[in-house]
């Protein structure tokens, strides 16, 4: 893979290089490369994998995406190859990929996540060609996908384990865009990145998550009032796209202003990015970089355009590099807190 070169838009996550901010989603983008059928994937930052389980899923029964009006529904349910079957047939390409590649990891439980991550590690020992696992706990067309995420002390719980195994990778966690209750977004978050009674899985790394996705799709259902039955097979599953955005946006803010700025960990902006102004917002509320995912369904070479937009915005905006554009929102003094 080609080092990322000093550009308006070159950026580092966690670590990693980044050519520009901009990264595929998981899910939205096949297991690997499949993209790059359609898309220059040495013109975006990085791409994130299917989610990767344990064992091979089939997915839900369809529908498994539909329209709807400012956004998609879908209820994939983590269709996979399983973890021996990347390992064999897609993780000997990786280094041949011409961007970063993180790997998403998910599961139905802790020892799901533990195994999954364990194997990862003990390649990348050998090889280090995967700089980060994104650790999927907030998936919200599976059963029991979104525990972890709606819960502090089981999150905590689930990166003491999770880092006792992964100790050659950093760790990214994608979190949920609705805690419930007393819980905030900000309690979760630091779930997420101090998880308490650990110390950090190797060199310079954190005890937990060192960035912070944020977010994933929202549960939703939708239901056609001809047939009177639901729009996907699985009855309800996520929503995405533009009419989650200015929420998304909201959630990124707050939890920079909150938790992460403080505590100097990144944030990926998730939610609704289809233009490059959504890619900005998102900078400005305080990311390090977002990920594409809905807009993929739409146009797959959208992600050259947005990384265009944003080359142009920073030289408009008169920034040395889109770094320093990164939580410059002007609220204005007056604003509550």
């Amino acid at each position: 893979m080609p080092d990322a070169t000093t550009t308006a838009l070159s950026t580092s996550l966690a670590g990693t290089a980044l050519r520009n901010p901009v990264i595929l989603a998981a899910g939205c983008a096949g297991t690997l490369e499949e993209l790059g059928e359609v898309l220059d994937l040495s013109r975006v930052g990085a791409l994130v994998t299917k989610s990767i389980t344990p064992l091979p899923r089939e997915g839900n029964a369809p529908w498994r995406v539909a329209p709807v009006s400012a956004g998609m529904l879908n209820a994939v349910g983590l269709a996979n190859p399983g973890i021996e079957a990347f390992m064999r047939d897609y993780a000997p390409r990786i280094p041949a990929m011409p961007l970063p590649v993180f790997v998403s990891v998910a599961g139905f439980g802790v020892d799901d996540y533990v195994q999954v991550c364990a194997a990862i590690d003990a390649m990348n020992r050998e090889r280090e060609v995967i700089p980060a696992v994104e650790l999927n706990v907030s998936c919200p067309n599976v059963k029991a996908g979104c525990e972890f995420a709606y819960d502090p002390g089981l999150l905590s719980d689930l990166i003491r384990e999770v880092r006792r195994v992964l100790t050659s990778t950093r760790l990214f966690v994608k979190l949920s865009p609705i805690p419930t209750g007393r819980i905030s977004m900000t309690d979760i978050a630091k779930a997420a990145c101090e998880p308490g009674n650990s110390s950090p899985a190797g060199p310079n790394q954190r005890p937990g998550a060192e960035a912070l996705c944020v977010a994933n799709t929202t549960p939703a259902m939708g239901i056609n009032v001809q047939t009177r039955r639901p729009v996907l097979g699985r009855i309800t599953g996520g929503f995405s796209g533009p009419g989650v955005h200015p929420m998304a946006v909201k959630l990124v803010y707050d939890v920079a202003r909150n938790y992460a700025v403080p505590a100097g960990v990144p944030i990926v902006g998730i939610g609704g990015v289809l233009q490059w102004e959504d890619a900005a917002e998102f900078i400005l509320a305080g990311a390090t970089a977002v990920e594409m995912g809905t807009a993929l369904y739409i146009d797959p070479k959208s992600p050259r355009k947005v990384v265009d937009g944003l080359e142009r915005w920073v030289r408009d905006q008169g920034a040395p590099n889109i770094r320093a554009l990164v939580g410059m929102v002007d609220t204005g003094e007056s604003q509550p807190r």
